[in-house]
């Protein structure tokens, strides 16, 4: 795991000149690698390249980047692991197309293959997650590739004459050539989703490069080919065209021996390694498996909240006793929270809304006190059925369809009526069985979206917005399209909840789940590796019925099985809490002077961004407590936070205007 960033400049720029901006923009991300650091540069192509090495493989010089080939064709600079790269290696030989060995880490593996094969069949042939940058000296041609399901990031884009790239934007913004204004489109998007969903990032100009694609810049234009190698529409479809035909015991060892072979695979460093542990049936599964193969207890680490509603941590060490792992837990106050709220901007680089971001930081710096590598159970909601939206929106539409639209309406204001707290009152009064965790406000979420549904797939995409109507909030802000508001990018899955797994696999997965991730073990210099998502796990899921998935009301069925083969039942069988915060109570509480001083009226009218009346509205309506707006609230206050963090090397706002309807004109 490192970071890697560099750019073209096919005009006059002198050696040192280049190393110079180039040094300046590694330093930025240096957090992703604290080991060492290196820049490559050719000065008449006008190339430069630039890295941060975490050392996790090959811990010798051998591992320096950017690294060259033996043939000296390709320049590399790579972020990731290439967990399958001793097979390549054997293969390479095998074939006799191996370079003599400098070292054993698998970039000097991945360059080889390159060299041997080019990039699109050596990451075809690759498992791993991976972002990397290589230079073709002799075709003069700039390859970006990124990873299957997009676990590392990679952010790129012409400023001018210069095209920059790395791994997070703020290498891209110590460029002197950067100079791009806010898209108020990504703004509006980013109120929806709590996230700006790739290709598109806060800066007009500037995007994300999807994940299982590379794109490829020659010397000679600098049009660029952008081509996926692979794709989860493809998989998900064929998957599901010609599915599991054994019994449900084959389904359940096969789906061992396919999690066991990814677990043992990420389990390779020449560092401490443990993992993170929540208590719940993913990340019990991977510690599970790591244990039952390991010779000494696995490190294994979770974060616990002050509120009962929320806390898992005794559940985890329930787990951990079970299974025997060396366990360390923390437990998270407002105060804590408070304390990391000023980090935020700088460490999520763009706006960002995911409000477990914060446990997620403190988890990790939890273990990074203890190991440099952590296995987590991200993933597993995606392909196994894990989010309550796939058996409750059914479920609710089933009801919903019969009824004619002013009824539907009248419902909804009904789920307002009371407040969460009232809701989780009354529920948990009842005489029923299995309720979810935080079930008012769920109900509050359902509520807010039972105006304007005609179908199924808009109840799912009402369940995936927060803002509903992002466009009266963003001042000329419109947005633009995504795979999740154009409908004829969906995969054509029969099954209406395939449909919503696959589009949360494609887009909340690695646009929220795994940037929240990423950026925040990435700030404490440790790796996080996901068994779920090794390609060849995420295949086989695809291949499930989903009679193997959702079962009488419940999630991850064939998953449980073989989590019951380590874990006994009764500590694992609960609702699922997910890893929130009590925001709302906090937004009430401790973090309320805070974000009333982002909110001020004044304030959002001389920065201009938001419709300060609506903005406002909604504070009032959240503090006196009748209803709860606190997700809605928390994405606009990170998009405050983050400016605030920016407004000293932000254009004005009329430069961002100017800018957004440039690229309104050309788009059209």
């Amino acid at each position: 795991m490192c970071g890697l960033t560099g750019f073209w400049q096919p005009i006059d720029c002198s050696a040192d000149a280049a190393q110079a901006v180039a040094e300046k923009m590694a330093d930025r991300i240096a957090h992703r690698g604290p080991d060492d650091a290196g820049v490559w540069v050719d000065e008449r192509a006008g190339i430069a390249l630039a890295h941060r090495r975490l050392a996790i493989l090959d811990l010798t010089p051998a591992g320096h980047q950017p690294m060259a080939s033996s043939c000296g064709r390709h320049v590399i600079v790579f972020n990731g692991e290439i967990y399958n790269h001793l097979d390549l290696r054997h293969t390479l030989e095998a074939a006799g197309t191996a370079p003599p060995w400098r070292g054993h880490s698998d970039t000097e593996t991945l360059l080889a293959a390159i060299a041997a094969w080019g990039v699109e069949r050596a990451v075809c042939v690759s498992v791993g997650m991976f972002a990397f940058a290589v230079w073709d000296q002799q075709a003069q041609m700039l390859t970006l590739a990124r990873d299957r399901m997009g676990e590392k990031p990679l952010y790129y884009g012409w400023q001018g004459e210069t095209f920059l790239f790395g791994s997070e934007l703020k290498a891209l913004k110590a460029h002197p050539h950067f100079n791009a204004p806010i898209d108020r489109g990504s703004l509006a998007l980013f109120l929806r989703h709590n996230y700006i969903p790739a290709p598109y990032s806060i800066y007009l100009g500037i995007q994300k490069l999807a994940p299982g694609s590379f794109l490829e810049i020659s010397r000679a234009s600098r049009e660029s080919s952008l081509r996926a190698y692979w794709s989860l529409v493809s998989v998900a479809e064929s998957g599901m065209a010609s599915p599991f035909a054994g019994t449900e015991s084959e389904a359940v060892q096969g789906l061992e021996d396919v999690l066991t072979r990814a677990t043992e695979g990420q389990r390779v460093a020449d560092v401490p390694l443990g993992a993170l542990l929540s208590g719940g049936v993913d990340s019990s599964t991977v510690v599970a498996l790591m244990q039952a193969r390991a010779s000494r207890p696995v490190r294994t680490f979770t974060i616990g909240f002050a509120e009962q509603d929320y806390d898992e941590a005794a559940h985890a060490a329930a787990v951990a006793r079970h299974l025997g792992t060396e366990h360390t837990e923390m437990i998270l106050s407002a105060k804590d929270a408070l304390k990391l709220i000023p980090s935020i901007p700088q460490v999520y680089d763009e706006p960002f809304a995911d409000s477990s971001q914060l446990p997620t930081q403190l988890v990790m710096q939890l273990a990074r006190q203890h190991v440099t590598v952590a296995l987590s159970g991200d993933g597993g909601d995606e392909l196994f059925g894990g989010y309550n939206r796939y058996f409750l929106a059914p479920r609710a539409w089933r009801y919903l369809r019969p009824l004619p639209m002013p009824v539907r309406k009248l419902l909804g204001w009904a789920m307002l009526a009371l407040p969460p707290e009232r809701w989780n009152r009354l529920l948990g009064a009842l005489p029923i069985g299995r309720r979810p965790a935080q079930a008012g406000e769920k109900l509050h979420k359902l509520g807010h979206r039972l105006l304007h549904l005609r179908d199924i797939d808009d109840l799912y995409y009402s369940l995936v917005s927060e803002w509903s109507r992002p466009d009266e909030v963003v001042l000329e802000g419109s947005e633009p399209p995504t795979v999740l508001n154009r409908r004829r990018d969906w995969p054509r899955l029969p099954d209406d909840v395939a449909r919503m797994m696959a589009l949360d696999a494609m887009t909340y997965l690695p646009d929220d789940i795994l940037v929240k991730v990423d950026r925040a073990a990435m700030a404490t210099s440790l790796e996080t590796r996901a068994p779920f998502l090794d390609h060849r796990v995420v295949e086989y899921a695809w291949r499930l019925p989903m009679a193997l998935k959702l079962r009488e009301g419940q999630g991850k069925w064939l998953l449980r099985q073989v989590l019951y083969r380590h874990v006994p039942r009764e500590l694992i069988e609960r609702p699922k809490m997910g890893f929130g915060i009590p925001l709302d109570a906090w937004l009430r509480g401790p973090l309320r002077d805070w974000a009333e001083a982002l909110l001020d009226e004044g304030r959002l009218r001389r920065e201009g961004y938001f419709n300060p009346t609506a903005i406002r509205r909604i504070w009032q309506a959240h503090l006196v407590g009748g209803q709860s707006f606190g997700l809605r609230l928390w994405s606009v206050l990170m998009f405050q936070a983050w400016l605030e963090n920016e407004k000293r090397h932000l254009p004005s706002p009329a430069h961002d205007r100017a800018g957004h309807a440039r690229e309104q004109g050309s788009a059209s």
